[in-house]
């Protein structure tokens, strides 16, 4: 690789370990490096998290996502029931269960999921509608239910990652857009918009829908990283008390319904359509798709739309995650989390700092073939 050109009048900030990205992402890879490192996390836009961390509504699903994610699901579960002393100042998880419903069509991939899940029980439809009464007779011919799911809280979790990154002694160093990477005499540098420079032996890619992108940019590979838009509306289900019912969705995910705000309800049509990385908006088409399969399925009719949103979830060509180092010393991804990013991250970022460190990820190890990232190395190089 070709260094850029020295420049005596450089501003260089000397740290131990650089983070590009401060989503999710990016929070749970500084944290946990910032135990050992002294960490720089840098971020192009005014705040932490602007794009799809503070656009998500998160639920943890233990039989959610790839088989890597479901590890790194599992392994994530204790930090949010039992978050470290001081880590964030209310609760980070509120119990929801998950119900799938399943019209005629969709029965036998209802089965095929309780064979292969854990802790999945059959629920009638008839119980399913004693805990969301809107739900149309007829709809569903059979339903399962997952009881240990449970809502997260995104924000406080995010600020939490955050918050110890400060107290580490590490640095958020937002509106610093990476322009220029290079490797130079063991470090990575990168330059920011205002001529800083900051530089560490390490750089861990956490740029999501720009992960690729960064990497470009530093002259290493590319994943060939997709981003996918997802689709979000708030209703109004009154006169229904909506507070205390269940995620309800259908078996072929195509689409979903959660209580948001205790009397509102977020709806989606788990949609997941390519994009470009950019600051995702959402399409009226996709909007209207939403309102009308939430209509089939529950009896409350769509009159307005309060709010409406999009984000992106970016995925690997094989949808697993990507954590761990690339070709190139020193440089390491933390991207591609989909849909998972959230209920996976402290496991995640637990991974990534062990895949630094070149110690022992002890109960995660047998995943780590299956998140790394150099599996794609001979398709993208």
């Amino acid at each position: 690789m070709r260094a850029a050109p020295h420049d005596g009048r450089m501003d260089i900030q000397a740290f131990d370990a650089l983070v590009i990205g401060a989503g999710i992402g990016g929070a749970t890879a500084a944290a946990h490096l910032a135990t050992t490192r002294r960490t720089a996390l840098l971020e192009a836009e005014e705040s932490a998290g602007y794009h799809t961390t503070g656009r998500s509504a998160a639920i943890w699903i233990l039989n959610y996502g790839t088989p890597d994610a479901q590890v790194l699901t599992a392994a994530s579960g204790s930090f949010f029931r039992n978050p470290p002393p001081g880590f964030a100042d209310v609760p980070l998880m509120t119990p929801r269960p998950v119900v799938h419903l399943a019209p005629p069509e969709q029965v036998p991939a209802l089965e095929a999921m309780m064979a292969g899940g854990e802790e999945i029980e059959p629920i009638t439809p008839e119980a399913v509608r004693a805990m969301a009464p809107a739900l149309r007779p007829g709809y569903a011919a059979a339903a399962a239910i997952q009881r240990n799911a449970f809502d997260m809280d995104v924000a406080a979790l995010h600020a939490g990652f955050l918050r110890t990154v400060r107290a580490a002694g590490g640095v958020l160093a937002l509106r610093q857009r990476a322009g220029r990477i290079w490797q130079e005499a063991g470090r990575w540098h990168a330059e920011t918009g205002d001529g800083t420079v900051f530089a560490a032996p390490v750089l861990v890619n956490a740029a999501g829908a720009w992960g690729d992108e960064v990497a470009r940019i530093a002259g290493v590979a590319p994943l060939g990283l997709q981003p996918k838009r997802r689709t979000a509306l708030i209703v109004d289900p009154a006169p229904h008390d909506v507070s205390a019912w269940p995620l309800l969705g259908d078996v072929a995910h195509t689409w979903y319904a959660r209580p948001e705000a205790r009397a509102k309800l977020m709806v989606s049509p788990a949609d997941e359509t390519d994009s470009d990385p950019c600051d995702a908006q959402p399409d009226e088409l996709d909007v209207a798709v939403a309102a009308d399969r939430f209509e089939q399925a529950l009896d409350i009719p769509v009159r307005r739309v309060e709010h409406r949103w999009a984000g992106l979830r970016t995925f690997t060509p094989d949808r697993g995650l990507a954590i761990g180092p690339s070709g190139t010393p020193g440089f390491f991804w933390n991207c591609g989390q989909g849909g998972y990013g959230i209920q996976t991250a402290p496991a995640a970022g637990q991974l990534l700092a062990a895949l630094v460190n070149e110690e022992d990820p002890e109960g995660l190890r047998d995943i780590v073939p299956l998140v790394d990232p150099r599996r794609f190395a001979k398709e993208f190089a």
